[in-house]
């Protein structure tokens, strides 16, 4: 378990941390996958059929290159924690871990009896994290909370639609912002809780739901609707080019300056639509249409390098397949190679570099119950210490 000690070592900054993680699906496991890229020693506690992740395509030799990126570098162990001896293993490791991960509907882990008011006697130092849709308590709180739903009951999405210029219906909802923005909270909620239980000793329960994150998302909206009134915003359009499209985004006065004379513009400096802030955000449209009949005469990467050149916060838009391939990407560490028992792939990484600390490297997703000896050995060696 984590030593005070440890702040001062150049080595992984969670080294020495253990994670027992009850979590599935993603919103969870990305957590624990991150804790487990920092070095932390995470137990990924599954049911007899294993995380419905394990399932999902695309599989490669029967095994999910989904689930490998969610679950790179954690160790599996299976328990059905419907059966008592397999929930005393549970309890067993609770007392041994640093951290609780979890995302059952409210309700599930008091079942088991591995809820944080039945385990924190057993150690009061424990940072137990709980993952749901709408909190563990209160109304709704038991209603069940996929990603899509929480995105559609939040607001985002009609937000969303609100700002497009000729979709009528909100949009398909195929990637799941709520999973990894509570995945991002929880780690955070975490790491602050640890710090905490270095200053006093004593662990806490993090209550963490989907909907509070997504609504962080929000706060010009959130303003806009308590003070109503005239409330200018520009809206950052693709502009087609020859092969695609491109944004461009002259935020500050600087910014347009430079932008006017790289598309040889010189006269919408002495435009009154355009010249100032205030009119700039009042004929925001037309700015944007006359921005448009100069890129699409052009390439899409002509029009970010030249923009590029003058100072211009410019890009055109890249396909995902370019960014698992992007050399700054792999240098920082954004797109990192990890394991399974198929073979490599590439999965996303931290989007953070640490100057004092060396990150582990390949991590390998486990098969189902591959390490699930190895807990029960550690557990009967450390009943005996």
């Amino acid at each position: 378990m984590i030593q005070t000690s440890s702040l001062h070592s150049t080595d992984a900054p969670l080294k020495g941390v253990r994670v027992a993680d009850f979590s599935t699906m993603m919103a969870g496991p990305y957590c624990s996958r991150w804790m487990a890229d920092m070095g932390a020693e995470v137990w990924k506690i599954e049911p007899p059929e294993g995380d419905f992740m394990r399932s999902r395509v695309p599989l490669r030799e029967g095994r999910s290159a989904y689930f490998a990126h969610l679950n790179a570098g954690k160790k599996s162990v299976v328990l059905d924690l419907k059966k008592a001896e397999d929930a005393e293993v549970a309890r067993d490791l609770m007392a041994q871990s640093d951290v609780l991960l979890e995302n059952y509907r409210p309700g599930v882990m008091q079942r088991f009896g591995l809820d944080y008011a039945s385990v924190r006697d057993a150690n009061p130092a424990l940072v137990y994290c709980s993952i749901s849709g709408y909190g563990q308590s209160g109304e709704g709180s038991e209603r069940a909370a996929y990603a899509p739903i929480v995105h559609a009951a939040s607001g985002l999405d009609l937000a969303i639609l609100e700002l497009q210029d000729v979709q009528t219906q909100p949009a398909n909802c195929g990637i799941q912002i709520a999973d990894v923005l509570a995945a991002t909270f929880a780690g955070f909620a975490i790491q602050t809780a640890l710090l905490h239980r270095l200053r006093t000793g004593a662990g806490q329960h993090i209550d963490l739901a989907l909907m509070d994150a997504l609504m962080s998302l929000m706060p010009f909206e959130m303003q806009c609707l308590q003070f109503p009134g005239e409330h200018s915003r520009n809206l950052y359009k693709p502009l087609p080019t020859q092969d695609g499209f491109v944004v461009v985004a002259p935020l500050s006065q600087a910014n347009f300056v430079a932008m006017s004379r790289a598309m040889d513009r010189p006269e919408w400096l002495v435009d009154p639509r355009f010249r100032e802030p205030v009119a700039r955000a009042e004929h925001w449209q037309s700015l944007l249409d006359a921005m448009a009949a100069w890129t699409c005469e052009r390439l899409a990467a002509d029009c970010q390098a030249q923009l590029e050149a003058a100072g211009v916060p410019a890009s055109r838009y890249v396909p995902l397949a370019e960014m698992l391939r992007d050399p700054q990407m792999t240098r920082r560490g954004g797109i990192r190679q990890v394991e399974d028992g198929s073979g490599s792939l590439l999965a996303s990484g931290l989007p953070f570099t640490l100057s004092a600390s060396h990150l582990p490297e390949s991590p390998r997703a486990p098969d189902l119950g591959e390490h699930t000896h190895a807990l029960r050995a550690m557990l009967a060696h450390a009943a005996t210490i």
